[in-house]
Formats: structure tokens, C-alpha cells, sequence
């Protein structure tokens, strides 16, 4: 499946919307970090995405896993594309130097991760879930712990995954049933079952390390009971080689909907040996490290079905001849006119292009909120961190699946069929509104926690600090009521949810589709402004103005629904939802 990386469009990003370069020199851990070295970097992960990556999509989608006498097989050329991706040294990209990592920026970082999430989503999770366990054992890992697992993790010579979900509990992890016991030697007996555990088991590493959650037996109940346990397939000796594999097993693989090539198990913990990760009971805190990193890296993985779609659905609309246009024969020596001459494949290409290309630009943004938070300490960029996590994880998957089912559209009968491949991107991508969190719960947390919590004053401060960017004058009056928008409608659920608990509920979905909109509006706002006159730039300045007659407004609307109160959900009584 043909696939190209956007490095055009990382570097105009970089460069010409953000500056990043001056940015980065005001941090001493980037401080070598030089504009050819940037650019090597982006140019050598585009190439591993297109080249080696790309062609073993569809492969891995045809072939799956396979589990046989308890051992797990990935997909033909998945091994050698593994050892290619982790011998560059790309699962530390982001990761602590003192440990091998490389220590360049997470905004760097995600664009790459774009790249890889587009060319092989289910490739590169092998690899994502392993930059996640690095995170969570860097900043809650012993001294020991950080020895043992960091630089084996960052090599790729072992993956990560972690170990969550059970099946009766879901997201209400107060549920979970699996058992921790103390052992004379300070280690921990695991026992119990965890569905849905991707990367749990396979055969492109020596070692997995599961990060697992479970229950000291005698713990406080419900989720303050919960402890965090690093459990690996084979446990590692003093003198850093492979013990005896250890007490778990793959019971089977999930039979899924899409993402075929990447191993999800069942995973039955028998008395495995674990090892406490930070502090007893405090376990959510430390899984959170891991799954905050995983929610942000999964809305670049929308972001990049989004982009994957876009491109299929472009090259068949040129390609593809149908009809005449309104207007009269544009190609009047062949039988038929292109697609792109018609109006409503343009609305649907559009859509798709100003989503990815917007949603692009506020991801980097954030990921430019973590390098300073991380390594300026800078408290504010913290908050507009954490803030902007729960959009970039939905509202980039959200539309990453509308972005490929606007392609599947554009091929018509041919994207539904499995020979041209959308179909593929379509069962792919649907998975990332679900997992890591789904996205009706990214919602709550940005409407209850995130923004009725504080009274919005992190939202205004971010907002007043998105003000002080350039915006194309063209688009400066739309963008401003955008965020006035916002801002009246972010007032009254605020002055709503006092009197009704029921609110932020039932009106967060709705609310985060209109900050990412909103944000979306902010980004084409200074893109527009950025843009040369060039082919390049046309592209740029055309699409924002597609997105600020034909998308923005769908915030007019979304203002109207948050307006509704939660009655209109919740007066239906249950026994009536079945009858």
C-alpha cells in the first residue's frame, strides 16, 4: 500500500509556523540539535514509512498472527521490517540519553510517529507500546529498574506492552480482579486474566515487558488498591542475561475488525513473578504515565489514517474518469472527465485534507507544550499539556475515520472491496476511537476534569496565548469568533454543571468536537498566514478557505446542542431503552 511522508509539511510546521528552531535552542538538552540533523531525521523516517514499512500493510492485513503451541507469529516481513525500524534507533527518539535514548523533542518525535502510524499501523504498534513502557519505567522505575530495562527497551531487543483491561471490569478498573501477592524476596506472585493486550506476545523481540496492573491481596478496595507490577516474559538475571520464562501465556489471539498485522492476546497470568513499579497502591498514577503517552501517539495514529486515506482517495480521483462537469467537457479528447471536476468529490477530498492538515499542525503545537513542561519546567505549558491530550486523542481519531470513509466514498464500489485497499484503512482506524481510553471517555475528561474542574481558566490562558500568533487577516474575524464561541459556551457549561451533574456528561462529546474544530480554525488561521505563493502555499491558503466557509460553521450548531441540558438524555427510564 503506497504511502508518502509528508516532510514538505514538517517542515513548513516547523519552520515557517512555529519557528521551532529558535525554540529548541532556549533548551539546553536540544541545544546540538541542528537544522540538517532535523531534517536528516525526518528525511530517513520518511523513508523507512514509504519503503519498508508501507509495502507489508497490506501483508500484515492478509496474513495476521498466528498462535501455535502457545507461541505467536507475526505476519511475513514483519520481523526484518522490526529489526530495521529499532536498529535506527527510533523507540528512543524521544528517550532518556542516559539510557540510550537519543533525547531529541516529543514534537519532533510525533512527526514521525505520524509517518509510521500511516504506513503501518499495525507494525509500528509493536513499537509504540514499547516507547510507552519506557516512559512509565523512566519516571516511576528504581534506579535498578531503569538499568535493567531502559536501554534493552529503547534497542528494541525488548517490546513493551501494557496489561489493563479484564474482561468484566472495562474502563472501570476499580473492578479488577487480578491479584498481586508478596513475596519473601520482595517480588510479587500475578495472577489473573487481561483481555485485549496488544503486543502481549509475539516473535519480534527476546523479551516482553509487561506493565500490568493488579490488587495487593489485603489492598484498599476499589482503585486505590491498585498497584503497578513489571511483569517480563523471561525474567532478568543479576548479570543482565535471560532467566526462566516466567509464569504467563497467551490463552489466544482476538479475532478483530481491522489492525491484523498487530498481536492482541488474551493474556492468563499463572503465579508470574512481578516487580513493584513506584509506590504500592499507587499504580493508576504510574499506568497513567504510559497511557497519557499512549493517548496522545494513538490521535497520531488517526491523524495518519486520516492522511493515508486522503492520499488513496486524491490519486483515484485524478486518475479516474466519470462523467462531464457541469460546466461543459474539461477533457474533451477522452470519454469521460476526471472526478476532481466534480463538485461534491472536491467536498469530500477537502474535508479530508483540511481535517489531517489542521489537526497536524495543533499536534505539534502540543507537543510542543510537553517538550517545555518536561524540560523548561515550565507549569503552564504543563496545563495546556494535559488540557489538549484528551482532544488530540479524539478528535484526531474522530476524524481520521470520517477522513476514510469520505476515501471509501470517493472510490465508491471500489473502496468497499478489498483490492484497492480503503476498506483496510477504514477497519484500521476505527479501532483508535476505541482503545487507550475511548473516545466518549477523552470527552468527560476534558469537559468534567479538565475544564469544568479549574472554571476554564486553563482554556482561556490557552486560548489568550493562541491569540498572540499571526493569523492570516483574511481569516482573523472567523477565527476570533471561534473562540469567543468557545469561550460563551465553555461559561455556561460551567455555570450549568453547578446545578446538574448530569452535564458535563452529556454534552462533552459535542463540546470536544468544537474545541478541535476551534483549534483546527486556529492552525489554518496561521497556516494561511505562513503560506507562499507557491504551489505549495496555494494548497495551503485554498484549503483553509474551504475549511473556514464549509467546516468552521459546524460549530455554530455544535454551540446549540451544548446548549440543550441533560434532561433530553436522561428523563428516558432505562427499563424503556429495550422495549
Amino acid at each position: 500500500m503506497d504511502y508518502a511522508a509528508r516532510e514538505r509539511d514538517a517542515d513548513f510546521l516547523m519552520n515557517d509556523v512555529f519557528n521551532i528552531q529558535e525554540k529548541w535552542s532556549q533548551i539546553e538538552a536540544f541545544q546540538e540539535l541542528s537544522p540538517d540533523l532535523v531534517k536528516a531525521v525526518i528525511a530517513e523516517g520518511g523513508r523507512l514509512a514509504s519503503e519498508v514499512m508501507a509495502p507489508l500493510n497490506e501483508v500484515g492485513d492478509q496474513h495476521g498472527c498466528q498462535l501455535k503451541d502457545g507461541e505467536v507469529t507475526t505476519p511475513p516481513g514483519f520481523k526484518e521490517a522490526f529489526a530495521e525500524l529499532t536498529q535506527g534507533g527510533w523507540l528512543g527518539l524521544s528517550g532518556n540519553p542516559a539510557f540510550g535514548g537519543q533525547g531529541m523533542p516529543k514534537s519532533l518525535a510525533g512527526l514521525i510517529e505520524e509517518m509510521f502510524w500511516a504506513a503501518n499501523s499495525s507494525l509500528f504498534l509493536y513499537g509504540s507500546l514499547t516507547v510507552g513502557a519506557c516512559l512509565s519505567i523512566d519516571a516511576h522505575g528504581s534506579a535498578e529498574q531503569k538499568q535493567t530495562y531502559l536501554e534493552k527497551l529503547y534497542s528494541g531487543a525488548w517490546t513493551g506492552a501494557m496489561a489493563l483491561t479484564e474482561s468484566h471490569a472495562g474502563t472501570d478498573l476499580g473492578m479488577m480482579r487480578t491479584k498481586a501477592e508478596p513475596q519473601a524476596d520482595g517480588s510479587y506472585r500475578i495472577t489473573g486474566t487481561k483481555i485485549f493486550i496488544t503486543s502481549g506476545e509475539h516473535d519480534l523481540a527476546e523479551n516482553i515487558v509487561h506493565l500490568t496492573l493488579a490488587r495487593i491481596v489485603d489492598g484498599p478496595k476499589g482503585t486505590k488498591g491498585i498497584s503497578l507490577f513489571i511483569v517480563p516474559k523471561y525474567v532478568p538475571q543479576s548479570d543482565g542475561s535471560l532467566g526462566p520464562r516466567n509464569g504467563w501465556a497467551s490463552g489466544s489471539l482476538e479475532h478483530k475488525m481491522g489492525i491484523n498485522g498487530s498481536a492482541t492476546s488474551v493474556i492468563n497470568y499463572d503465579g508470574a513473578q512481578g516487580f513493584l513499579l513506584g509506590e504500592e497502591h499507587q499504580g493508576l498514577a504510574a499506568m497513567f504515565t504510559m497511557m497519557n503517552y499512549e493517548r496522545l501517539s494513538v490521535g497520531l495514529q488517526g491523524l495518519g489514517a486520516g492522511d493515508l486515506a486522503y492520499q488513496h482517495s486524491a490519486k483515484y480521483a485524478e486518475d479516474r474518469i466519470q462523467g462531464r462537469s457541469a460546466t461543459g467537457a474539461q477533457s474533451p479528447d477522452t470519454e469521460a472527465d476526471s472526478l476532481l471536476v466534480h463538485p461534491d468529490v472536491r467536498r469530500m477530498l477537502l474535508t479530508q485534507r483540511a481535517y489531517v492538515d489542521g489537526c497536524r499542525a495543533f499536534a505539534f503545537f502540543a507537543g510542543m507544550q510537553l517538550d517545555e513542561a518536561k524540560h523548561n519546567g515550565d507549569e503552564r505549558a504543563e496545563r495546556f499539556g494535559q488540557l489538549l491530550t484528551p482532544v488530540v486523542k479524539a478528535f484526531l481519531t474522530d476524524k481520521g475515520l470520517e477522513a476514510a470513509v469520505l476515501a471509501q466514498q470517493v472510490l465508491g464500489g471500489h473502496g468497499y472491496v478489498k483490492e484497492w485497499g480503503v476498506e483496510q484503512i477504514v477497519r484500521d482506524a476505527r479501532i483508535a476511537q476505541i482503545y487507550e481510553g475511548a473516545n466518549g471517555i477523552q470527552a468527560l475528561d476534558l469537559a468534567g476534569r479538565k475544564v469544568v474542574r479549574d472554571g476554564g481558566k486553563t482554556l482561556k490562558e490557552l486560548l489568550d496565548a493562541l491569540g498572540g500568533f499571526d493569523v492570516d487577516p483574511s481569516f482573523q474575524q472567523p477565527v476570533e469568533e471561534a473562540f469567543a464561541r468557545l469561550l460563551r459556551v465553555t461559561d455556561s457549561m460551567i455555570a450549568r454543571s453547578n446545578e446538574d451533574a448530569n452535564l458535563p456528561g452529556a454534552v462533552s462529546t459535542d463540546y470536544l468536537d468544537m474545541m478541535g474544530t476551534t483549534l483546527c480554525a486556529w492552525a489554518w488561521g496561521v497556516m494561511a498566514g505562513k503560506a507562499e505563493d507557491d504551489e505549495f502555499g496555494t494548497v495551503k491558503k485554498q484549503t483553509a478557505r474551504f475549511f473556514f466557509a464549509r467546516l468552521l460553521p459546524r460549530t455554530i450548531g455544535l454551540e446549540q446542542s451544548i446548549l440543550a441540558d441533560s434532561d433530553v438524555l436522561m428523563d428516558m427510564p432505562q427499563a424503556l431503552f429495550n422495549a
